[in-house]
């Protein structure tokens, strides 16, 4: 009955006190077959093509077909890569009803929930008050539960809003225990139907609405007013935010919101320990972003409860199944997994998008297909998000630090909050192995793939768990700007990952082994996609508007070689998008982003990289805000992209736009009215209308709407004047 380990490692999910039953199994996916033999017949035609580049170089060395060979290099690479995902695809399934029969409830192990939020703008306090108040409803005994918030902005906003959740936990969770509800997140749960509510669902809906309230008008009017404040300790906690506090330059900020053992809720069980964290911070000393958030949070929790599970989660991912541990116990208390288990990861599911995803938000690939297809292997990468660790592994295997351990002391001890404080200070790590050898991973901006492929590296292994009902539930970007500034700097972290000492395309094929190396190659060099991309956006289309043909005739054999690569390409992605439970639209808006980012967010971050790498100043970090105005989320429903801002980022996409747009009537009336051959023109004419209708929303946005969400003119208007000299050029060259 039991499925082997997998990425995990271990037999076959079986234990000696189960008697046979398993705890979890797994099973192969059925297009594996089809994915290597696929594999082997598109390969021939890559060489094919390849082959015919060369042929055209040994006649004529021209920049133009220099610059082709470049793109189906990069291509061919990136799409070898991908196939390690395809190679070995897993699915896996639990059986919580067993785990009785494994290990006692006074058996499971302590789990501490890290909560990471920075800025109380971009990321509301009451949303990651939700986040909090929905994994502290676990279905898990409350004196081994314990939820961290780092609030990296060291804003007294955010700790005013845990504040007031502490006192709502109170009525929350015995509510949800009562009634056994599945939906803990309370906006979530108070969004449905009344008529499921139970008996006082009223009341706790009225004062959540009263929290909610009083958390938003604090944000709203950068204040707290002393009518708000209810004891002498909380004023005494809001007193340190002095005249020289400032987000990046304070003293280390810890309170204790809820103690278990001591506080109570309102029928008399205890509550799980609810701490809040600012890190102390010094403008001159690096701090290290996310990365150094989780580090500060392992070494209190470490002070505090050391408990020996990790979950992270991102400020809006809210637990959407109260029994999520109990499934991760189903791994981790499986005696025949491989001890070097390191994680299970969740994948990331996002609520609020509109029903097309206009802006590919769901990331199928990326957080589904891709993971499911590392599961077989040596494991997914962690994802930021969603994540449930071992704490050993982020000690070299030892159980904790010992400079860390302080036993079982109550944590609102004054032995205990100075030792905690002292581990956050800001210069605490100078002259440490924090960051290189423990804990999460520095030196790149994706903190959560750099740190699981070092991991790896060092021998652990990792489980992808994608249950039916998804464990979390998270919030995207809802327009445009936020989304591609995000993959800008995804793009700037992902490059610092593939040109490090530890390229997985040279350290981790051997360390790990070859198709999870190669799987770790294709994240860190996907920026590189901005290369063919971007070239088969621009000369094709130029070379039509210059009456040059650039690919092969339509009577020729190369001509089915180019089709079938590009058809084959497009439809093995489309019938893993559909096959993986996604719909034609989405598919078509997921592969319009993915062009949309090679254009811009791609390209811009990869100059953002080399500028950084010769020492001029870049950008810096940004956070992605969760904030959604009214009209914007209108906009978004009704599936209509958002650009607003006069961004940079935009430039690329409507350049791309007008050329693309030019070439192809261009080329539609070369062929009507010049009685030209189309036999030579027919793959660039299609090449430009293709890239015409992704092109649509642009269109769209740069003369049909009139809403505030419309192509800023001025983006336009620099558009077309680069667009002329971009043809001018192409004039000589073709």
């Amino acid at each position: 009955m039991g499925g082997g380990g997998g990425g995990g490692g271990g037999g076959g999910g079986l234990t000696d006190q189960s008697q046979g039953l398993a705890l979890h199994t797994r099973e192969q996916l059925p297009r594996t077959t089809a994915n290597r033999v696929f594999a082997v017949v598109y390969l021939c035609a890559i060489f094919a093509v390849l082959y015919h580049h060369f042929l055209a170089l040994f006649h004529s060395i021209r920049i133009v077909s220099l610059l082709f060979l470049l793109a189906d290099v990069v291509l061919a690479f990136m799409w070898a890569t991908a196939q390690a995902f395809r190679m070995c695809p897993i699915r896996r399934k639990v059986f919580i009803e067993h785990l009785q029969d494994v290990a006692k409830e006074s058996d499971y192990p302590g789990l501490d929930v890290f909560i990471c939020t920075t800025d109380p703008y971009k990321e509301p306090p009451i949303g990651v008050v939700n986040t909090a108040l929905s994994v502290m409803a676990y279905d898990y005994p409350a004196e081994k539960l314990s939820v961290y918030v780092s609030d990296d902005g060291g804003s007294k906003l955010t700790l005013f809003a845990f504040m007031e959740a502490a006192r709502f936990a109170a009525h929350w969770l015995p509510y949800c225990r009562r009634n056994k509800i599945e939906e803990r997140c309370p906006e979530a749960y108070f969004r449905s139907n009344p008529s499921s509510w139970f008996l006082g669902g009223d009341e706790i809906k009225l004062m959540y609405e009263n929290m909610k309230v009083r958390v938003e008008t604090v944000v709203r009017r950068g204040t707290i007013s002393h009518d708000y404040i209810n004891s002498k300790q909380e004023l005494e906690a809001f007193s340190r935010w002095s005249d020289g506090f400032t987000s990046q330059n304070h003293p280390p900020v810890i309170q204790v919101l809820l103690e278990c053992g001591t506080d109570e809720d309102v029928t008399g069980h205890t509550l799980p320990n609810l701490v809040y964290l600012s890190r102390g911070k010094n403008i001159n000393l690096p701090h290290n972003f996310k990365a150094g958030a989780l580090n500060a949070l392992l070494r209190v929790s470490a002070t505090m409860t050391n408990a020996p599970v990790i979950l992270t989660l991102d400020s809006d991912m809210y637990s959407n199944d109260p029994q999520t541990p109990l499934r991760v116990l189903c791994y981790l208390l499986d005696p025949s997994m491989d001890p070097k288990l390191a994680y299970v990861q969740f994948p990331q599911i996002f609520n609020g998008i509109n029903e097309t995803d206009i802006y590919g938000s769901e990331a199928k690939h990326v957080f589904q297909i891709h993971p499911a297809g590392m599961d077989g292997l040596a494991g997914p990468i962690y994802l930021g998000t969603g994540g449930f660790f071992w704490r050993k592994v982020f000690f070299g295997g030892q159980l904790e630090s010992s400079e860390l351990k302080q036993g079982m002391k109550a944590i609102r001890s004054r032995e205990v909050l100075a030792s905690a404080h002292d581990v956050v200070q800001c210069n605490f790590e100078s002259q440490t192995q924090w960051g290189t050898k423990m804990g999460f991973r520095y030196g790149s901006l994706v903190e959560d793939m750099y740190t699981s492929y070092m991991l790896q590296c060092e021998g652990w292994k990792s489980i992808f768990y994608n249950p039916k009902r998804p464990a979390f539930l998270g919030n995207s970007p809802s327009n445009l700007h936020d989304f591609l500034n995000q993959t800008r700097r995804w793009s700037v972290g992902l490059f610092e990952v593939a040109f490090c000492k530890y390229s997985p395309i040279t350290y981790g094929t051997r360390k790990i082994n070859l198709l999870s190396g190669l799987c770790f190659a294709y994240y860190s060099f996907w920026p590189i996609w901005s290369i063919p991309i971007t070239i088969y956006a621009f000369l094709p289309q130029l070379a039509l508007l210059n009456y040059v043909s650039v690919f092969p005739k339509v009577n020729s054999f190369w001509f089915f070689v180019y089709m079938f690569c590009f058809l084959g390409a497009y439809g093995q992605d489309y019938l893993e998008f559909i096959s993986s439970g996604g719909t034609i639209p989405r598919w078509w808006n997921n592969q319009r982003i993915w062009m949309v980012r090679g254009l811009s967010s791609f390209s811009i971050g990869s100059v953002e990289y080399i500028l950084k790498c010769i020492g001029i100043s870049t950008f810096g970090f940004n956070v992605t805000s969760k904030a959604v105005e009214e009209e914007k989320s209108k906009r978004h429903k009704k599936g209509m992209l958002e650009f607003g801002v006069a961004s940079p980022l935009f430039l690329p996409l409507t350049l791309t736009a007008i050329i693309n747009l030019v070439s192809f009537l261009s080329g539609i009336a070369q062929v009507l009215f010049r009685q030209g051959s189309i036999e030579g023109l027919l793959l660039q004419i299609l090449l430009a209308g293709f890239g015409m209708v992704n092109c649509w929303p642009i269109y769209e946005a740069m003369v049909l709407r009139a809403d505030e969400g419309k192509m800023p003119l001025k983006i336009t208007l620099v558009s077309i004047v680069l667009a002329y000299p971009l043809y001018l050029a192409s004039s000589v060259a073709f």
